[in-house]
């Protein structure tokens, strides 16, 4: 059985996974942001309910929001206080006598994708996040590629290329970013982006549902910032594809649900790769909310075969 934990900043979610990777259990509680030794309890007392029901042991991952250090095996998990610093992993682990795998949330989440049934036979798959921020993940061969510092999947502190400033124009503000950076894509192609460059040109502040029903509705000023927003993140994921060049591409996030995206990208997306390549299958992600508990549980599949 393999055990995938969700450990957000208001909730943790358990899913259990049976051999076939189908979901048959979970559970929901809150967070513990501000006990490091009340949160380990409520993940051992998970576990070890999750135990009892699968009448055998389970296999452990978590996915975080942050990042684990290899180096000293603590974790970065600004949204949840009590963890931060701690050797959360290690700690969980002498509790529930077995080993505890954890990744960030954003490769969970491509890793989820990477092995949908539809989707396993894949070997490179691109998991990319548009929402409040852009994030993602790489897996190569159903494994996550996490890089040195777990940083492999944050595309989205790429600075914005010099074709996006031709279409936004040199003179577009290089907005702060929390990474510390300024002009970092995420500012740009989030979710949070669109609404911002809608602003910036139109001094208007809407929703991005409502700038997406002008857009339906043919409102020529939510057309041309629809166009404009398309042509920005072909650019950025045009350098993203040339750097990768995976097989698949998985889209999550709430702007995921933006259908003209699966429309526009594969007519705009060709200018700004290299001749001689083909376009990876584009989709939207099929989890959603899910696909956290999902990932995290796969992340003890690295030693099964594809």
């Amino acid at each position: 059985m393999y055990y995938g934990f969700d450990m957000g900043g208001t909730k943790i979610e358990l899913g259990v996974f049976d051999a076939d990777l189908q979901r048959i259990w979970q559970k929901r509680v809150p967070t513990p942001r501000e006990d490091y030794q009340q949160l380990l309890a409520t993940l051992r007392d998970l576990t070890f309910e999750a135990d009892a029901f699968c009448g055998q042991k389970g296999m452990v991952g978590i996915g975080i929001p942050g990042l684990p250090n290899d180096d000293d095996g603590t974790v970065f998990t600004a949204n949840v206080p009590a963890a931060m610093g701690q050797k959360l992993p290690h700690d969980l682990a002498e509790l529930i006598g077995r080993e505890v795998r954890i990744d960030n949330d954003a490769n969970c989440f491509a890793l989820s994708e990477a092995w949908d049934e539809e989707f396993r036979h894949y070997p490179t798959v691109l998991g990319i996040i548009l929402g409040t921020g852009v994030g993602g993940g790489l897996i190569v061969d159903g494994k996550v590629v996490s890089g040195r510092n777990y940083i492999a999947g944050e595309f989205g502190h790429f600075r914005l290329p010099v074709d996006a400033l031709e279409v936004l124009g040199r003179d577009i503000p290089r907005v702060p970013c929390g990474c510390g950076h300024q002009g970092c894509i995420e500012n740009y192609i989030s979710g949070r982006g669109f609404e911002w460059m809608y602003a910036h040109f139109y001094q208007q502040h809407l929703p991005a549902q409502q700038i997406i029903a002008h857009y339906q509705s043919g409102e020529p000023q939510a057309v041309a910032h629809v166009e404009r927003f398309m042509d920005v993140l072909a650019i950025c994921l045009g350098n993203l594809l040339t750097i990768i060049d995976p097989h698949l591409v998985v889209i999550g996030g709430g702007l995921s649900n933006f259908e003209a995206i699966y429309q526009e990208l594969p007519q705009r997306l060709p200018a700004h790769l290299l001749r001689v390549a083909k376009l990876p299958r584009i989709e939207k992600a099929r989890y959603g909310d899910a696909g956290g508990v999902r990932g995290a549980a796969f992340l003890n599949l690295v030693n099964r075969e594809k």
